[in-house]
This record gives structure tokens, C-alpha cells and sequence, in this order.
């Protein structure tokens, strides 16, 4: 039985417009603690628009609707405050930093986001051990943010933040994209370290490797700004057999 503390992100009649244009039309979701949601959709349906609307951002704006995160109402709330309460959002195309550090941007988001210092040469030892778990290199750590980084690296420097800051919430936005075989499976081991009973999952993407790895609890398809239908983990084979508008469509 889920209760009222169970529930995490809850979304209510959501239509967000970007530069005039709607993307969201009327949206409805709801994540309970200890879920994974995927969001899959073709190109342009408005699954980022839906992650940078849960985060915050302000080219996004909503017209109409609400965003519950633990009960409160954080619709119009800035994306700090967001990030504060721990919602954490993937990037499909990590920006580059250049003149900060890796380790610097992590250390000072993790003090930003939990509100007190942490002790460096514990912070460091862990970050290393993280580090190496997904495969990276130590020396990434003292580059700069994403500067040079291949897409795979820059992909596993999300992860390193996600698991480092320890989000109530993580959407991961088109995490698999560009990445082998092998970075996959890397990646989605650090998704699965990262997963609990206490915390929850939106994976956003329109391809199905990553998925391959994980246990899934909902699958919806959005499709022009709407969700048209949610189902368990054998709605991703549904989709690879049928594709997404005749789902759309039935």
C-alpha cells in the first residue's frame, strides 16, 4: 500500500511552453520512493522538456499546472532550491567548464547542495573510489569540467556527480546516448549502485540499450507533449516491435 510519505514527484496537468511553443500538453506523473520510471518517446515528443521542467530551468515555462516534490508545491521554485531538496538532472549534452576542476565543481556542488563543509581528503578518497568504479581515470578529476572529455567520459562524469551527491531523485537524459557496448554497461552499473528503496529513477530516451541492464517498474510513451501509455518493463519490447505511433495510436 503507498502512502502520502511514499510519494516523491508528483505531477498534475503540466503544459509547459518554450519560446511561445507548447511542448507539454496536459501532463500527469507520479513517482512513488523505490521506482524507476522510464520516459521513451520519438524525437521532439518533449521528454527533455520534461526533465528541465521538473529541474527548474527557466527557459521552461509553465503555463498551466503543478510540480509536488515530497508534498510541497515546487512548480515556481528556483532550480537550486530544487536541487537542495534532491532532484538531480542528467544532461544530455554535458556543457565544458573551462578553469574548473571536476573534483572543484563536484566538492562545491555537494557543499552547496547539503548545506555544510565536507572533509577534502575524505571527499577525495571516495570520489577515487567512485571514480574507478565507472571506469575513469583518476587525472579526470584535476581536468577541467568535461574540457576534452570523449562523450563517453563526459556521460561517466554524470554518473560520478549523480552517486556523489546522492539525489532523492535522479533523471538521467538520454544517458546511453553515443555510448558502446561496454560504456553502457559501465554506466548502468553505476545507475544500479546508486539505486534504493529510499530513492527513485526517471530515465529519459528514446533507445532501449541502457534499459537492457536495469529493473524497471513503469514505462510510459509520451508522444506530443502527452503521455499516451504506461505500462510495465515489456512495454520497451512492445516498443522495439511496433515502434512509437502505432503505440500512439491503440
Amino acid at each position: 500500500m503507498i502512502t502520502m510519505s511514499d510519494k516523491l514527484l508528483e505531477i498534475k496537468g503540466l503544459k509547459v511552453c518554450v519560446e511561445g511553443k507548447e511542448i507539454l500538453n496536459g501532463l500527469d506523473l507520479a513517482i512513488n520512493k523505490g521506482e524507476t520510471h522510464v520516459i521513451m518517446g520519438p524525437n521532439g515528443a518533449g521528454k527533455s522538456t520534461l526533465g528541465y521542467s521538473i529541474m527548474g530551468h527557466p527557459k521552461y515555462e509553465v503555463e498551466e499546472g503543478s510540480i509536488y516534490f515530497e508534498g510541497d508545491d515546487i512548480t515556481y521554485e528556483k532550480t537550486d532550491v530544487r536541487a537542495k531538496k534532491g532532484i538531480f538532472l542528467s544532461f544530455q549534452n554535458p556543457e565544458e567548464l573551462s578553469g574548473v576542476s571536476l573534483e572543484s565543481f563536484m566538492r562545491t556542488s555537494k557543499i552547496a547542495v547539503d548545506g555544510k563543509p565536507l572533509k577534502v581528503l575524505s571527499y577525495r578518497k571516495e570520489m577515487g573510489k567512485t571514480m574507478e568504479s565507472l571506469g575513469m581515470d583518476k587525472e579526470y578529476g584535476d581536468r577541467y569540467l568535461n574540457v576534452g572529455f570523449s562523450g563517453g567520459e563526459k556521460k561517466k562524469s554524470e554518473i560520478l556527480q549523480m552517486l556523489m551527491l546522492n539525489p532523492k531523485l535522479a533523471i538521467l537524459d538520454e544517458t546511453d546516448s553515443g555510448l558502446d557496448v561496454d560504456a553502457v554497461k559501465i554506466v548502468s552499473q553505476g545507475v544500479k549502485t546508486f539505486k534504493n528503496k529510499n530513492n527513485s529513477l526517471l530515465i529519459i530516451t528514446h533507445n532501449t540499450k541502457i534499459l537492457e541492464y536495469l529493473d524497471v517498474d513503469y514505462v510510459h510513451i509520451l508522444v506530443d507533449g502527452k503521455l499516451v501509455k504506461t505500462g510495465d518493463a515489456s512495454l520497451v519490447e512492445e516498443v522495439n516491435r511496433k515502434g512509437f505511433k502505432e503505440l500512439a495510436f491503440h
